[in-house]
């Protein structure tokens, strides 16, 4: 696919493209990110590549790939490329109630801390984590959660890195996030240190909150990572892959912005999609769509 046939239309939608493609070097995007699992396909190296060519300054990264690359060599290709890294995903999943599972998640989680500081990235995303099989008790695997994040403190500080919080939109309640509001996050998020522990702000996790804005004014400097995408009905039979494009569903982007701006973040904007169609679209054609409706929708008010 050409440049220019990539610049006609956006993805996943076809539409026609509503502002010009930013070229690498335009200063609008020098705090957008690419989180890998927009590009759920490609490889970290063709992440990498992706992000110079397209003039993306910031990559969040998952473990799953990171593996596969390797640290050593990840750390230095990243560095090489001369690119940041904005986030490690993920840590967390710590509902469990058996003890043997639970120091199994806490070395898990040692482990990640000590990726994101090879890599250089401020925080370590955190999925709480869902309802064990046969287990009713949300606010039971909400207090196992909080307990296994402060457990982690003492080494999120040793090594530099923030433990982020992230809040998921109820529908992921029973199976990956027990912790389903910014205000739950950040009650977790409170009684620790704010060097080690904030929170993720996910427009599509938090657009629906009622309150979300004197929840982010709340949370100020632990905001750790602000990630972007859109909530687009009707939702598709996997609702873990509900993620859309921004400026094709329901979120006030600019309102959302604006106010982690005003809660003083000031670090790099994720762009995190979770999408087939996305998925199995021309990466590069992606990574222009990216580029636009992020010029377009959130940098003018972040």
């Amino acid at each position: 696919m050409t440049v220019q046939e990539r610049a006609a239309l956006d993805v996943p939608s076809a539409a026609p493209a509503r502002v010009p493609t930013p070229a690498p070097g335009d200063a609008r995007l020098a705090r957008l990110s690419l989180n890998q699992k927009t590009v759920d396909r490609w490889s970290l190296k063709e992440a990498v590549e992706g992000c110079v060519a397209h003039g993306i300054p910031a990559l969040g990264v998952w473990r799953e790939p990171l593996q596969e690359a390797g640290l050593d060599d990840a750390v230095r290709m990243i560095g090489d490329a001369g690119l940041r890294v904005s986030s490690l995903c993920r840590g967390g999943f710590f509902t469990g109630a058996d003890p043997v599972e639970q120091r199994r998640r806490h070395d898990d989680n040692v482990r990640a801390l000590d990726e994101a500081a090879a890599l250089g990235a401020p925080c370590l995303v955190l999925v709480p984590g869902g309802l064990p099989e046969g287990d009713r008790d949300l606010a039971g695997a909400r207090g196992r959660a909080a307990a296994a994040i402060e457990a982690l403190v003492p080494h999120a500080l040793d090594v530099g890195v923030r433990l982020a919080i992230e809040p998921m939109h109820p529908i992921f309640a029973a199976d990956r996030g027990v912790v389903s509001t910014l205000a739950q996050a950040l009650d977790i998020a409170d009684p620790l240190p704010p060097e080690a522990v904030g929170v993720v702000v996910d427009t599509f996790h938090v657009w629906w909150e009622p309150g979300v804005e004197e929840q982010i004014a709340r949370a100020g400097g632990r905001i750790a990572s602000f990630q972007v995408c859109e909530w687009i009905t009707p939702l598709p039979p996997d609702a873990l892959l509900s993620r859309g494009m921004m400026g094709d569903g329901h979120i006030d982007f600019a309102h959302l912005s604006r106010c982690v701006a005003a809660a003083g973040y000031r670090g790099d904007v994720e762009v995190e999609i979770f999408n087939a169609d996305v998925w199995s679209a021309d990466g590069d054609a992606v990574l222009d769509t990216i580029a636009r409706r992020y010029v377009e929708l959130v940098e003018p008010f972040a």
